[in-house]
């Protein structure tokens, strides 16, 4: 029997405060929760194959450090990875790889993973090469996640750099009636997510970045290579969720998009 999705979403909220009290109660005490990377438990499940593997897009951007010193592809690194895992593996039975995972772009290694994770895009800056790998990796079946980039400005640098990987596909604002908001939540509104800085002001945008959006990209049979969240920030309410200065409902948002975001990228 499939669990109800207000029991579902009580679970969520469990989790996240769980992840704060732990977090409050355990400095200099170790890690309690048995799950998460670097525990003994989360080596020994990381030696076999998974079914799933939160896998992180490394690009070119404009960061002097460059895409293997840690560009913007790196932001919220590798903590926001492993708190989602962490939560992804206590509300669903999905066989999550329990540690970051980034690949290159341009890497043929890159089809082998059907999930893809991209931020901080307003400042990509992909070669030819990245901007090829990204498109055999979509037109192939890959799926891409993005998330943290803000305002029009950053808008129009993402839209330049997917004209060069899919330009004969438009950029189409995804309804609230599509699976991807009911896969495994039922998602009902568009929620702006700030990253902690904002959070503890109250402030929820960012540069001219004052409403959220959720558009996507649709092959010719209109699967959904790409979901790109816009003016908000998944990543940060993930690598914060145990901070006692992280709004609680925000955080709980963001796992309930990301995990709806994968399950839905596991099932097309």
């Amino acid at each position: 029997m499939r669990r109800p999705r207000t029991n579902r979403a009580a679970a969520t909220a469990a989790v996240v405060l769980m992840l704060a009290s732990t977090s409050a109660r355990s400095s200099g005490q170790g890690d309690r929760v048995t799950d998460r990377p670097g525990t003994e438990r989360a080596k020994l499940r990381a030696q076999r194959p998974h079914a799933f593997y939160f896998t992180r897009g490394i690009y070119s951007g404009w960061s002097r450090f460059g895409r293997r010193g840690g560009g913007s592809w790196a932001t919220d690194w590798p903590k926001s990875d492993r708190t989602f895992l962490t939560v992804l593996q206590r509300l669903t039975n999905v066989d999550a790889f329990p540690e970051e995972h980034g690949v290159l772009l341009d890497d043929p290694e890159l089809r082998r993973f059907p999930f893809l994770y991209i931020l901080e895009v307003g400042r990509m800056g992909l070669t030819p090469g990245e901007a090829k790998g990204l498109r055999l990796y979509m037109l192939n079946g890959g799926f891409v996640m993005v998330d943290d980039f803000w305002g029009s400005y950053e808008w129009a640098n993402f839209e330049e750099q997917m004209r060069a990987v899919l330009p004969e596909y438009p950029i189409e604002e995804i309804p609230l009636d599509h699976e991807i908001f009911r896969t495994f939540y039922q998602i009902d509104e568009i929620i702006q997510v700030p990253q902690i800085g904002n959070a503890m002001t109250g402030r929820t945008w960012e540069q001219d970045g004052y409403v959220p959006h959720v558009r996507g990209i649709f092959d010719d049979k209109r699967r959904l290579m790409m979901v790109i969240n816009w003016n908000t920030d998944l990543g940060d309410a993930w690598e914060w969720a145990e901070s006692p200065y992280y709004p609680v409902p925000y955080s709980t948002y963001a796992f309930k998009v990301g995990v709806n975001t994968v399950i839905y990228a596991m099932s097309h």
